[in-house]
């Protein structure tokens, strides 16, 4: 059952145990009423009884059995209960009553009255057995009076008792459910202010709720309301940020595309129109390039993507990669290698975009790396960490700049090169989503600049064989 109400939901866990107390107490009430029901029979009976065997009497040697009409009058309850009886002698002789009359079995006679179940003409009796000693007959005494009858008042008093207890039970019941909703309306006036603080058109949709005013109980939902609004805070700034930079950073190149291509059109000499038009090509490429980084970090962003849990070889990723810059490499005379160990290096994760962390990586240490320079992939392992770095003999990166070179479009000015300043953001991001890190340091002799991506991959995974 799908409850969908939080008042209907907790009205249902707390009237559902307290319904079964209920039940409980209406067994309980019908073995009580069932206990007093057999009493008050078991004494008319007995009374009944009694009052039979004290007007036995022996005249002239004979036992005279009278019975008083008291006797059978007292259980005249209005039910239209039947009672029969019998007085038999000690030899089973019938005196008086029914001759087949059930008898308790066994029956042995004694002091005590025995109470029992039987049936009659086809009739559930409750009878009792008495034993009477009579005094001047011997032989027969003492006699036995059986006296049994239907359970008409007996069922009566048993369903009188209940249903009052049951009326009893069923008021506290409507009472506590009343009770209940009344507390629940208090005791939700909290849950709804916070409701209304929520839907208030007048406060700042993203504007951080008041803790001090709210239930302890409510305290950690309003915290994590407070937690999810501050993350999308920062994320629509950064994304006002992105959006702001990313204007500035095409509207540059647009405006350098727009001035070039003016020139080519007023170039008057072969010479110089074609120089305009390579100069244009030359930055095309560079606005291209841009914004395929911008789609693709992006693309990187938390969220921005559906998660995926793909096996990737690192190792043959880079190595795939290496072999598309290969040609870029040899027209730089940069030495491009590629070093990787015994161990297995497969991770889970996003495969495209770790392909592109890997690509941003080569490409940046290609870009800042002179010419006749030399560039180093290299793929381990470490426990649990598959580890790539990227190595190049470029200028590097200054220690004081080094915190602000993973902000966007950031750039080390000292550096030159034509980079856009999202390559290193497009790492974080990447990194970051697939729960790993990413450090810079320099060499530790020379210039240039080591990054190192450490990515967890399980150990079970990457054994080696």
């Amino acid at each position: 059952m799908k409850i969908e109400s939080l008042r209907t939901h907790l009205l249902f866990w707390l009237l559902a145990p307290l319904a079964g107390v209920v039940l409980v107490n209406v067994f309980s009430s019908y073995l009580a009423a069932s206990n007093t029901a057999d009493m008050v029979t078991d004494r008319t009976l007995l009374a009944s009884a009694t009052t039979i065997a004290e007007e036995i009497s022996v005249i002239d040697g004979v036992i005279d059995v009278q019975i008083p009409p008291a006797a059978i009058e007292m259980f005249n309850t209005g039910h239209g209960d039947l009672v029969f009886y019998s007085v038999r002698t000690r030899n089973g002789q019938l005196l008086a009553g029914y001759p087949d009359v059930p008898a308790p079995n066994p029956h042995e006679p004694g002091a005590h009255p025995v109470f029992y179940e039987g049936a009659y003409r086809q009739r559930p009796l409750h009878l009792v057995a008495l034993t009477h000693p009579i005094i001047g007959a011997p032989e027969e005494s003492p006699v036995t009076v059986l006296i049994g009858q239907t359970l008409n008042s007996h069922d009566e008093l048993i369903i009188d008792l209940l249903r009052g207890s049951i009326e009893q039970q069923v008021i506290l019941l409507a009472v506590a459910a009343a009770l209940v909703l009344i507390g629940f309306s208090r005791g939700l006036a909290p849950l709804m202010r916070l409701r209304d603080a929520v839907l208030d058109d007048k406060r700042d949709a993203l504007a951080p709720l008041p803790t001090t005013s709210v239930q302890t109980e409510l305290r950690p939902l309003v915290e994590a309301l407070n937690e999810y609004k501050r993350r999308v805070r920062a994320q629509m700034d950064a994304q006002r940020r992105f959006i702001a930079n990313a204007a500035h950073q095409i509207k540059t190149p647009l405006t350098l595309l727009m001035t070039q291509a003016a020139f080519a059109e007023r170039a008057k000499a072969a010479g110089e129109r074609k120089e305009a038009l390579s100069a244009l090509q030359n930055s095309a490429r560079q606005f291209a390039h841009m914004v395929n980084q911008l789609l693709t970090l992006s693309r990187a962003e938390p969220g921005a993507r559906r998660p995926r849990h793909e096996r990737v070889d690192l190792a043959e990723t880079a190595r795939l990669v290496l072999e598309e810059f290969s040609g870029v490499a040899l027209s730089r005379e940069i030495d491009l290698g590629f070093e990787q160990a015994e161990e297995k290096t497969i991770i889970v994760g996003d495969e495209t975009m770790l392909r592109e962390m890997i690509v941003n990586l080569v490409d940046n240490a290609l870009r800042y790396t002179p010419v006749g320079g030399s560039v180093l992939v290299s793929i381990g392992r470490q426990a649990e960490m598959c580890v790539l770095t990227v190595a190049d003999n470029g200028p590097g990166i200054p220690p004081d700049e080094t915190p602000r070179v993973f902000e966007r479009f950031y750039r080390v000015l000292a550096n030159g090169g034509e980079g856009s300043g999202l390559g290193l953001a497009i790492v974080r991001e990447v990194v970051a989503a697939a729960e790993g890190q990413v450090t810079l340091r320099p060499p530790p002799t020379g210039h240039g600049l080591i990054v190192e991506v450490r990515i967890p991959g399980p150990v079970e995974e990457n054994s080696g064989g």
